[in-house]
Order: C-alpha cells, then sequence, then structure tokens
C-alpha cells in the first residue's frame, strides 16, 4: 500500500502532490468528478496535440483502432489530471508541474489506459443495452400496431376459431383412442405339456 501511495504522489517543496486524480474526488463536485470520469470530454485538437508529449515512443499510425482509443483517453486524462492539480495546488511553479507530469507519465500510463479502456467497454455496453431495448420496444410497438389493425383481426378470428376446434377434436380422439380395450399378449409364453 506504502508503495502504491507512492507511485500515486510526490512531494514538492515539502508539499504532498497525488498524481492519482481519483484522490482528490473528496474535494469536487459531480460535475468535476463526471468531467473527469467520462472519456471525451476534451477536443480531439487538443488531444492530438497532446499526443507526442506524453507517448513520444509511439507510432500512432500503426495503431489499432481500440488502442489509439485507449491511448488517447489516457493523454484527456493525463490533461485532466495535470488540470486537477494545478487547480488543487495553485503554489506550483511551471517547473514543478514539469516534474508533476514527468513522474506522471512514468508510473500512470498503463492504469490510465486501462482506466479508460474498462470505460470505453462500460460505454459500448451500455449503448448496446440501449439499442437493444431500443429494438424490442420497436418490434413490440410493430406487432401491437400489426395487431391492432382490422385486416388482423378478420384474418386472425377464423384461425383462432379453427386451432380452437382442432384441440378440441384432438382431444376427443386420443380420449377415444385411450379408452379402448387393448389386448396385450402375456410376455411369458406356456410350455406345451
Amino acid at each position: 500500500m506504502q508503495r502504491r501511495l507512492q507511485q500515486d504522489s510526490i512531494v514538492l517543496a515539502g508539499k504532498t502532490i497525488y498524481l492519482n486524480p481519483f484522490l482528490y474526488w473528496r474535494r469536487f463536485d459531480a460535475n468535476t468528478d463526471r468531467w473527469l470520469r467520462e472519456p471525451g470530454q476534451l477536443m480531439e485538437e487538443q488531444i492530438a496535440s497532446n499526443r507526442l508529449r506524453f507517448y513520444p515512443e509511439v507510432d500512432w499510425e500503426l495503431l489499432e483502432e481500440s488502442e489509439r482509443a485507449a491511448k488517447d483517453g489516457a493523454v484527456e486524462m493525463f490533461l485532466k489530471s495535470l488540470e486537477l492539480i494545478s487547480t488543487f495546488n495553485p503554489e506550483l511553479s511551471a517547473g514543478h508541474l514539469l516534474e508533476v507530469e514527468r513522474k506522471m507519465a512514468v508510473t500512470k500510463k498503463k492504469s490510465f489506459e486501462r482506466w479508460v479502456t474498462r470505460s470505453l467497454r462500460r460505454r459500448q455496453q451500455e449503448e448496446e443495452k440501449a439499442r437493444r431495448r431500443f429494438d424490442r420496444e420497436r418490434t413490440l410497438r410493430g406487432w401491437g400496431e400489426w395487431l391492432a389493425l382490422d385486416v388482423t383481426r378478420q384474418a386472425l378470428v377464423p384461425l383462432a376459431s379453427l386451432l380452437v376446434i382442432a384441440v378440441a377434436a384432438g382431444w376427443w380422439w386420443g380420449s377415444q383412442q385411450n379408452c379402448r380395450q387393448v389386448i396385450v399378449d402375456p410376455g411369458i409364453q406356456r410350455l406345451a405339456p
């Protein structure tokens, strides 16, 4: 736990600065929490211009779409975290912020990428769930409208009465077959004397 806190904090000018933005959660409101937790809040140009700042070793053209989205979200988390740190620690100089940024770039890349990947997966699942609910409602509404048509009701009444007659006739015929006396040969053969 102590080692983890050392990765999530840095001591500058005798003050502990938290690199993990979620350690500030008691100090900010619901809108800031939503802003921090939901990827896609910053403009694409701002993220694209800061890609090399946090990922100088990555060739962005060779990345798959899912990897690019995770790394873009991580860049967004870096920018949001730096903004939160500078907001909650206004006494930090530019040199201190640069030191915070360097340590954050070393220690928080993987955790930010994991956080963004989970968040994007959760968002995709919610969108899929909403789409399935919409499709289900649309299908039920379509069937309801089809059943409400006069032509449908006129066609369904004779079909329903034929189904009832067929079930009743099948029941009656089956009951007549079961009530007949069935002669069964005995399973044991007698030997002739």
